[in-house]
């Protein structure tokens, strides 16, 4: 049942606003007491002449509805406190009916492209990598769950300037039985050195360019060790994409769109849009802005070529009705010239491409740098959360049965939430011991909490007992926040998907543990009485609706912790 909705209807009986308008000036009291919906009588005193306070209590002596137990003006609103035993009893049949497709919505429907991950290729996957990756996978899985086809692209940093540099660093540096032991931590190691040595060697660029330039004209053995380093990293990369449980529908990185660049450069010459400036090729982008290099003065593509021929190719290909490209806040600029270069070039679908940009994770408040060699790696931090996961376990529950298995999706699963109950743009300092922690706004609080939640309904089974189907008839205040909560989520995963933002969904999650947590602290669910099979009820739809608020971010919810 929608309540806000007969809100909206019912004001709407008394005042001349449509339905849209009362529906976005609909509030939600802060303290609860003041009831669960009010609406501002502001706007209608200018028409009506009337003080607002007048008005509210004008409306609430004219409306009344059984699925509110009070209608009543407090000063200028008008205030709707829903009957409890009403909203508890129509949000458990709803999850109860639909279980995991509780929360289920046709806001949109086509495909949506998601550019998201992208790690370059000869570098081990950093701590950096990990917000793209797992914002990425978050909104894809909401942007499904209200009607999209989301297409999960992981176009890989497979081409550019710093192939040079690396083929350039092997030539002098590498062997190949080295790599071969330990591909990508050598490869790392060589890249870092070529910057450290050209600091003093500023000739070592030059060869990095050189090489580059060799590779873009299909030098054979440029391209050899090009595609040499790129198949051992996309081994290791599958690894932890596996560790992460991230999948994707396809790898085409920038290489692939190497023999698709020269038809847009031809594009934009054609549409006279292309012009020569200081030896490069660009684009103008208006007044007091400096231009879109499309080709630099050497002859060599830049990054937004490449992104133009990918715009294109997968406009054709998928026939997208939203792009999305899930990378960082830096690279704002960029993609406002990928936009205003396809808007210039006739294709209004530009309109539909969306930068989700993101904040930095720090350590101890510092940027994490891979030219530097200041990284910290997604590999070994994932293995060190799964075994302080482990730790925590066997020290709280250690009869646990797949031990292994619940220690890999905690401490996964906490780094996931850590990130991603963070609003997007924020930057974050990322501390280990505390994103693992079970107790505190956490994920393996969430994960405990649906545990929790399970334990009780085997405990019920054991007795005998299970969830009522028919008969939800709970009034009391612990199971009406619980259930307000769960008639939320509906609401919760529309606007996360509507704002490309996973924080609304982790918030959301933690909101309801919490107070499912109060609601096991205050009433004795297993007692044996006439309300036992309700109680029931709203336990097992609060770990259905956890089990699915933590599927959304790409987490598991093991069922014994």
């Amino acid at each position: 049942m929608d309540f806000k909705q007969e809100v909206v209807k019912l004001i709407a009986s008394q005042v001349d606003l449509p339905e849209e308008k009362i529906n976005a000036l609909i509030e939600r009291p802060k303290n609860a007491k003041m009831g669960d919906y009010a609406f501002p009588c502001f706007i209608l005193a200018k028409t009506l002449h009337k003080n607002p306070a007048e008005i509210a209590k004008g409306i609430a002596e004219n409306i009344s509805s059984d699925n509110f137990a009070k209608i009543q003006a407090v000063g200028p609103y008008v205030n709707f406190s829903i009957d409890h035993e009403k909203l508890v009893s129509s949000t458990l049949k709803s999850v109860l009916s639909e279980k995991e497709h509780y929360g289920d919505q046709k806001i949109g429907e086509g495909n949506v492209p998601i550019d998201m991950s992208s790690p370059n290729i000869a570098k081990p996957m950093s701590m950096g990598h990990l917000r793209s990756t797992v914002i990425g996978n978050s909104i894809a899985k909401t942007m499904e769950k209200v009607g999209y086809t989301p297409i999960k692209i992981n176009y890989l940093g497979d081409y550019g300037t710093q192939f040079g540099k690396l083929i350039a660093a092997y030539k002098h540096w590498g062997n190949e039985e080295d790599v071969k032991k330990d591909p990508i931590m050598n490869l790392f190691h060589y890249y870092v050195r070529f910057h450290k040595e050209a600091e003093d060697n500023p000739e070592l660029e030059n060869e990095g360019r050189e090489w580059f330039k060799k590779l873009e004209d299909g030098d054979p053995e440029a391209v050899k060790l090009w595609k040499w380093f790129r198949e051992v990293s996309l081994t290791d990369f599958k690894r932890i994409y596996k560790e992460l449980g991230v999948t994707f529908d396809s790898y085409n990185g920038e290489a692939f769109f190497n023999d698709k660049m020269q038809p847009v450069i031809d594009e934009l010459k054609e549409k006279g849009l292309l012009h020569e400036s200081r030896g490069a090729q660009v684009v103008d982008m208006g007044e007091d802005e400096n231009p879109a290099i499309i080709v630099k003065s050497d002859g060599t593509s830049i990054y937004l070529t490449r992104d133009l021929a990918a715009a294109e190719w997968r406009m054709k290909e998928y026939n997208f009705v939203k792009m999305l490209y899930v990378v960082g806040n830096e690279q704002a600029q960029h993609f406002v010239e990928l936009k205003t270069v396809l808007k210039k070039m006739g294709y209004d679908w530009s309109d539909e491409i969306h930068h989700i940009p993101f904040g930095l994770i720090t350590q101890g408040g510092k940027k994490l740098s891979t030219r530097k060699g200041n990284v910290v790696f997604l590999d070994q931090v994932l293995k060190d959360a799964v075994s302080l996961a482990k730790k925590q376990i066997q020290e709280k529950n250690p009869d646990l049965a797949d031990q292994d298995q619940v220690a890999h999706d905690v401490g996964v699963g906490a780094v996931v939430f850590h990130d991603l109950k963070n609003d997007r743009l924020d930057n974050f300092d990322f501390d280990l011991e505390e994103v693992v922690r079970f107790e505190g706004d956490t994920g393996p609080y969430v994960q405990y909490t649906n545990a929790r939640a399970q334990s009780v309904l085997r405990k019920a089974a054991a007795m005998g007992k299970k969830p009522s189907e028919t008969n939800f008839a709970l009034d009391d205040d612990w199971a009406f926040a619980v259930a307000k909560d769960l008639a939320d989520f509906p609401r919760i995963i529309a606007r996360s998907a509507d704002k490309f933002e996973p924080s609304i969904i982790a918030k959301f999650a933690l909101d309801l543990a919490k107070k499912f947590n109060k609601y096991y602290a205050n009433v004795k669910i297993l007692t044996d009485d006439d309300k036992i099979g309700a109680r029931l009820a709203l336990v097992q739809a609060t770990s259905i609706v956890l089990t699915e608020a933590l599927r959304l971010l790409g987490v598991n919810a093991p069922k014994e912790m």
